[in-house]
């Protein structure tokens, strides 16, 4: 029985994706925390029932249009929730900022500093005044013209472009150009426009060197290649291409790393001449405020920024917009990144530091008497930075707001005032709340998964280290905040990178010591073994003993509904050939394409094979619902006529990898990709669940299962970046069994965590810091665990010593 004081969230039957009629009450006012494996059904618990309701309800409160759309997006299944105030998601978006994204963008604080400027900025004698809009790098009326806004510029020249001039084009002297056919292909065009490809290339004319190497021109002429033994080969059109645009065109729009790190190599990069790297037009930087320019005080730290803006007074309007300024610093600086400034690029920050930026735009609002719901905000973050979080969330209740936190950090889990567990495993095994009260009650739920992992105070396993084969060394590291800084990694073993959010980590293993490696091979076999300078490092030495280098991100593994676990891994291409083989379809001549919704043919023409169809809210992002003709199952009614084993394709796409291992049982093919789904704990996940609804978490552990499927070659190297994102302790497990399966195979494992019971299992711990940008950047500790947990100046130390209970 509820009353208009009841002071509880109630939620009566909730059947979305795998719960099972849920029935739970959650006192307002607390921060409640919900737990379970992944896939258990916590997030369709607090996400897609909770906060989805909150949504209906607030469409049905504004315009017809809005309340239209409710049909299109959908209700949650729920038969009831009582209680429930206004709710705002906190969700974290997954997708990698752009280069012209900054920490001032990400947070709107550059809206703000732009604004300051606009109306309270000091301008030259006779000046107009200038729109807010003119102070920003990333518009029209802002960006300087040479650099296009981006502050610097990339060139090469004809030393960088041809190493060795004794070379004749046909003989390689435009080191730039590339290899196979395509480079070929150029060196033909040439030819056939008339161009000596065969006399060294110091011996040709300037004008034709200039011309060969830098023109904008691309001539197209007929060629007529010189036909070999055996081949039959016909005149066809060539376009030429320079060898600058070539490197520009391969740096700037290449998927591949490696092929842009070739490009890199024939590229010097300075600041803009025009701005000096400021970005903006001359008409910005006259401007001043405090007696600096807008580029001057985006590039301060925040700390810094926020003492000048405290300090430097003016009118009432200039009064009011630093007051704004301050507190919307101030919530920064107070999750611990006040060492950033405004003007430094989200591609460059960590993931950790990049989702408390955004927590705290979003934390800043000052609503009260609100449900928060927070999708793990402590990923992505050390121990120690989640301290920071756990007071902000603190201070959110205490404004008398309830917080809703989907949460694996057992720190978090203990502080929680509430805790809802949710399993007790992943899929059709779970969807059951198993307990809803005080963390301490969980103690008494012996089919918990979480129970072990936050009340287990038993002696930790001790295990033998495994000793190194060989070293990796990095000499003289220089990239963001890493200055000068030697790095050694032991080959043959399982090494963690740690520190604080922003230490280093990402910059020394994603970017050098990957960069390295991708470098290395780019530059082809007859250099590999040589000890070479590589991107962000003075050398690199040990580069031989690596055959292979797989890394693994949290990108997503695609950007749209139609991408899909089952197109990635390639196990839709079998699915589609047993559908061809059945009787129905070699009676109809449908073949494997038939069965492909990325091809017009099977698929629905309505969403175009995706299941989906957009639909715009105006006032609020769109999103995607339902397509009306097909439902959601992508194809034709005609396709859909064919079965196998009794499932349509669209009913197979629709099954989880567990019920998929079964299903498919006797088909070697695809057994192998669902096996090593499973291996890494993704057995709840749909086949054709798009790509979209993966967290970053789930996308890594499926392009490790990719890799996984795969026949290992030679000596491989394995880097990973923090693969237990999103990851239940129990789920944590499963990984790291695959994980040292690899270093057991011959293989060499690095990632970068911020778990300490992985770090804890690692053989080898390479701690930065001891604090986050300008105060982090160095090796602070490194060895194996137990001597990097007695370690006085590491910030790690204390948390490791926890987990290896010393």
């Amino acid at each position: 029985m509820t009353t208009p004081h009841d002071p509880y969230v109630r939620v009566r039957g909730a059947r979305e994706h795998n719960l099972r009629d849920v029935r739970v009450d959650i006192p307002r006012d607390t921060l409640t925390v919900f737990t379970g494996v992944s896939g258990s059904g916590k997030s369709s618990l607090a996400f897609g029932t909770i906060y989805a309701e909150a949504q209906r309800r607030y469409f049905e409160s504004v315009a017809p249009y809005a309340r239209r759309l409710i049909h299109q997006v959908g209700a949650p299944k729920v038969g009831e929730i009582t209680g429930l105030p206004p709710a705002v998601s906190l969700e974290q978006r997954r997708s990698a900022p752009g280069a012209r994204s900054s920490v001032g963008t990400v947070t709107t604080l550059s809206n703000s500093l732009r604004m300051l400027f606009s109306r309270a900025g000091r301008y030259p004698e006779g000046a107009e005044r200038l729109d807010s809009d003119a102070f920003s790098p990333n518009t029209a009326a802002g960006a300087c013209p040479e650099c296009h806004g981006l502050g610097r510029v990339h060139r090469t020249s004809e030393e960088l472009l041809v190493p060795d001039p004794g070379r004749s084009v046909r003989d390689g002297a435009i080191a730039a150009w590339p290899g196979a056919w395509q480079g070929k292909n150029l060196r033909d065009v040439l030819d056939a426009l008339g161009y000596d490809i065969d006399r060294p290339w110091r011996d040709l004319d300037p004008a034709d060197r200039e011309w060969i190497l830098f023109t904008d021109e691309q001539p197209v002429v007929t060629v007529h290649p010189v036909r070999d033994a055996g081949r039959i080969q016909r005149p066809y059109q060539g376009t030429y291409m320079s060898a600058r645009r070539y490197v520009m065109h391969t740096f700037a729009d290449s998927r591949s790393r490696a092929l842009r790190a070739k490009a890199e190599r024939f590229l010097t990069s300075a600041p803009c001449p025009v701005c000096g790297g400021s970005r903006l037009r001359p008409e910005a930087l006259a401007v001043t405020f405090a007696d600096r320019t807008i580029a001057e005080l985006a590039g301060l730290a925040l700390t810094e920024l926020a003492d000048v803006l405290a300090s430097a007074g003016g009118d009432d309007a200039a009064r009011v917009l630093t007051a704004d300024l301050l507190a919307r610093i101030g919530t920064v600086t107070e999750l611990g990144l006040g060492y950033l400034s405004l003007d430094r690029t989200a591609p460059t920050l960590s993931s950790g530091e990049l989702q408390r930026l955004r927590l705290a735009t979003q934390l800043r609002s000052g609503l009260f008497g609100v449900v928060y719901v927070l999708d793990e905000p402590s990923a992505g973050l050390h121990p120690a930075d989640t301290e920071a979080l756990l007071g902000v969330l603190g201070r959110l209740k205490e404004a008398g707001n309830t917080v809703f936190v989907v949460e694996h950090q057992l720190d978090v889990v203990r502080r929680a005032d509430w805790l809802v567990d949710v399993g007790p495993l992943a899929g059709e095994h779970g969807g059951r709340v198993l307990h809803s009260g005080p963390p301490a009650g969980l103690a008494q739920v012996p089919e918990s998964a979480t129970r072990r992992f936050l009340f287990d105070d038993s002696p930790a396993p001790v295990r033998e280290v495994r000793p190194p084969t060989g070293w990796l060394r990095l000499r003289g590291v220089e990239r963001h905040n890493v200055r000068g800084v030697d790095a050694a990694f032991p080959l043959g073993v399982f090494t963690a990178v740690t520190g604080v959010s922003g230490s280093g980590k990402s910059t020394l293993v994603g970017q050098v010591l990957a960069g390295a490696l991708a470098d290395r091979r780019a530059a082809g076999d007859d250099e590999a073994t040589e000890e070479r300078p590589a991107p962000g490092c003075a050398s690199a030495e040990g580069l031989e003993a690596v055959d292979r280098l797989v890394q693994v991100d949290q990108r997503p593994i695609g950007r749209t509904p139609r991408s899909n676990l089952a197109t990635y891994t390639g196990l839709f291409d079998v699915v589609r050939k047993l559908f061809a083989a059945t009787d129905l379809a070699r009676e109809r001549g449908y073949r494997a394409g038939r069965f492909s919704f990325n091809v017009a043919g099977g698929r629905c023409e309505t969403c175009q094979g995706e299941g989906f169809v957009s639909v715009e809210l105006l006032f609020l992002p769109s999103t995607y619902a339902p397509c009306p003709d097909c439902h959601g199952a992508r194809y034709n009614p005609e396709t859909l006529d064919v079965t196998l084993r009794g499932l349509t394709i669209a009913q197979v796409l629709d099954l989880t990898v567990e019920s998929a291992a079964g299903f498919f049982s006797g088909t070697p093919t695809a057994e192998r990709s669902l096996r090593t789904l499973l291996d890494v704990g993704l057995g709840y996940l749909r086949l054709g669940q798009p790509a979209t609804e993966l967290s970053g978490g789930e996308a890594q552990r499926i392009k490790l299962a990719a890799e996984l499927q795969r026949a290992r070659r030679g000596r491989t190297l394995y880097l990973l970046d923090e693969p237990t994102t999103g990851l239940h302790p129990a789920d944590v497990e499963v990984l790291m069994r695959q994980l040292h399966g690899l270093v057991e195979a011959g293989g060499t494992v690095v990632v970068v965590e911020h778990d300490m019971a992985v770090v804890a299992g690692a053989d080898w711990v390479i701690d930065l810091g001891p604090g986050g940008g300008d105060r982090g950047g160095r090796i602070v500790a490194q060895g194996p665990p137990s001597e990097v947990a007695g370690a006085a100046e590491s910030r790690t130390a204390g948390y490791l010593r926890a987990a290896l209970r010393l």
